[in-house]
C-alpha cells in the first residue's frame, strides 16, 4: 500500500519546539524503515541532549495500518502521559515509516498529566504541521535485458512509469537492470518492448 511518510532522515530529523509553562519540548521527527531506525533516532536525541529530563518517543515503523511495528515509551515520565498521546497523534495523520521523540527540559513547574499529555501532543502535532513528506511505493524486483543502445531509451521510458533502476551490470553483449517496480501496477512492458523493436529481455522469473 502506498503512503505517506517523513522527507527528513534520522541523520537530519525535521524539528518544532513548544513552550509550555517553563518546560521547554524539543520534537524530532524522521523517516524509518524499521524499529532499528527508530532507536536510533531516540539514542541520537539522548547524545545531543544529555541534559535533559526525558526523551520521550514514539514511531510506526512500517505501514500506517500495520500495528505489528509500533511502539511508544514515556522515559520516566508518569504512565501514559507522554509516548501514548504522541503515538495517538501519529497514529491520525496517516503517516507511515515514522518516529517521532520529545525531549523534555523540566522548567520547575508540573504540568499535572493531563498538561503533559497535551504538551506531547501538541509537541508532535507541531512538528507534523510543516513535516515534508514523500510517498513510499512497496516495489518487486525485475531484471531487464538490453542492448548498449537501447540503454538510454529505456531509462527515459522507466522514468515516466515510476521504475527505480538500482543497479546496471554491463557485459559482453549488452547491460542488465535492476529496475525496482510498483508492487500495485502490472509489469507490462509490451509498450517498452516496441519501443526497442522487440529486443527487450526478461528474466524468465519476473515475466
Amino acid at each position: 500500500m502506498r503512503h505517506a511518510m517523513p522527507a527528513a532522515s534520522v541523520d537530519a530529523p525535521h524539528t518544532a519546539t513548544l513552550d509550555v509553562q517553563k518546560s521547554r519540548f524539543i520534537g524530532w521527527c524522521a523517516a524509518v524503515d524499521g524499529i532499528d531506525d527508530a532507536q536510533r533516532l531516540v539514542a541520537l536525541a539522548r547524545r545531543h541532549h544529555p541534559e535533559a529530563s526525558h526523551h520521550c518517543s514514539a514511531y510506526i515503523a512500517g505501514a500506517p495500518d500495520d500495528d505489528q511495528a509500533i511502539g511508544f515509551a514515556d522515559d520516566g515520565e508518569p504512565g501514559g502521559t507522554a509516548g501514548r498521546p504522541m503515538y495517538q497523534v501519529l497514529a491520525g495523520s496517516g503517516l507511515g515509516r515514522v518516529v517521532c521523540v520529545v525531549i523534555r527540559y523540566f522548567g520547575g513547574t508540573k504540568l499535572g498529566t493531563g498538561g503533559l499529555a497535551r504538551a506531547y501532543g501538541q509537541t508532535v502535532t507541531a512538528l507534523l504541521a510543516d513535516l515534508p513528506t514523500r510517498e513510499y511505493i512497496p516495489r518487486r524486483r525485475l531484471s531487464l535485458g538490453l542492448n548498449f543502445a537501447d540503454e538510454q531509451p529505456a531509462r527515459g521510458w522507466l522514468a515516466e512509469h515510476e521504475g527505480e533502476i538500482v543497479e546496471a551490470r554491463y557485459h559482453a553483449e549488452g547491460v542488465t537492470l535492476a529496475v525496482d517496480w510498483p508492487q500495485d501496477a502490472d509489469a507490462d512492458l509490451a509498450e517498452l518492448d516496441a519501443r526497442l523493436h522487440g529486443r527487450l529481455g526478461l528474466d524468465p522469473d519476473e515475466a
